[in-house]
């Protein structure tokens, strides 16, 4: 009765118009779980959808699931920045559009409900919560795991993912990740000092944690130790910064191993037409990419 009254009252606020009617909601799960989300109506209504339509998606193979599920997001649109909405740092739920971290992280919810044989919105937001955030909890903007190399190291901490890069021709990179903290004027959120200073706490985390890249120039080589499911980053060049991109790794009927990724080209959910290989050879920047195999339940 409280949540219809709070749908009711922000849609006064926004005159009935649904398409801008978000709100924040105070979940309490069957544990006594509790945390802010973001979600408006037509995204509760793709999450059922979603729900129904994956039904009969899981396989032997947590690789195999997950690419399916991934599939199953196809020409939903690329729209960057979903997560930066509001005053303070809330879980976000999108499902009409979707940049690739969050692409990535929605078809790994879905992929462990399947695993789990759970379909209620509870359980799906508790899933965000502990891939998006480091050690699984919101707590603020800084929380965000906004760097993909420790998105990489904490998700694999959480028994997630397994980082597998240097397993397969990765080299241990030497260099220094602090892009947020020296382009603080790019970032709202970074105004606040708090925000700012945890921002520096993680980057020198990331100082103190190795990472290993598989160069560009030996993916086609090692590309027979990617498999279906497999969690592609791209490095760069780009200074302070570690990851440009991220997708899905899929072997396709030509036997090679394409990428599945909300693309900033078509603007989509797509797939790409060239194997990866022969992809990051057109993307600006990239100097290689890590690889994380997802884990069963």
């Amino acid at each position: 009765m409280q949540t219809q009254m709070l749908f009711l009252n922000i849609k006064k606020l926004f005159n009935n118009k649904e398409f801008l009617l978000f709100a924040v909601l105070t979940l309490l799960s069957q544990v006594g779980f509790a945390q802010d989300i973001i979600c408006s109506l037509q995204d509760r209504k793709a999450f059922e959808s979603k729900i129904t339509n994956i039904s009969n998606l899981k396989s032997n193979d947590i690789g195999e699931t997950v690419v399916a599920v991934g599939k199953s997001f196809m020409g939903i649109p690329y729209v960057a920045k979903t997560l930066e909405i509001g005053e303070k740092e809330s879980l976000v739920i999108n499902l009409q559009g979707l940049d690739c971290t969050t692409f990535v992280e929605n078809v790994l919810a879905f992929s462990r409900m399947l695993e789990l044989g759970q379909s209620d919105f509870n359980a799906y937001a508790e899933h965000l919560e502990t891939i998006r955030y480091r050690d699984g909890v919101l707590d603020g903007y800084a929380s965000r795991l906004h760097y993909y190399s420790e998105w990489f190291a904490n998700n694999e901490a959480k028994g997630i993912i397994k980082d597998i890069t240097a397993e397969i021709g990765g080299i241990e990179s030497s260099k220094v990740i602090n892009f947020m903290s020296k382009n603080r004027h790019l970032y709202p959120f970074l105004k606040d000092d708090g925000n700012y200073n945890k921002i520096k706490e993680s980057e020198q985390f990331l100082k103190d944690q190795s990472i290993c890249i598989l160069s560009q120039d030996k993916i086609a080589d090692n590309e027979h130790l990617i498999k279906t499911g497999d969690i592609i980053a791209m490095t760069t060049s780009i200074e302070g910064l570690d990851i440009t991109h991220t997708g899905i790794a899929t072997r396709e009927a030509d036997g090679r191993i394409h990428l599945l990724h909300a693309s900033t080209g078509s603007m989509e959910v797509e797939v790409t037409t060239v194997p990866l290989a022969e992809y990051l050879k057109e993307v600006k920047n990239n100097t290689g990419i890590m690889v994380a195999r997802v884990l069963p339940l």
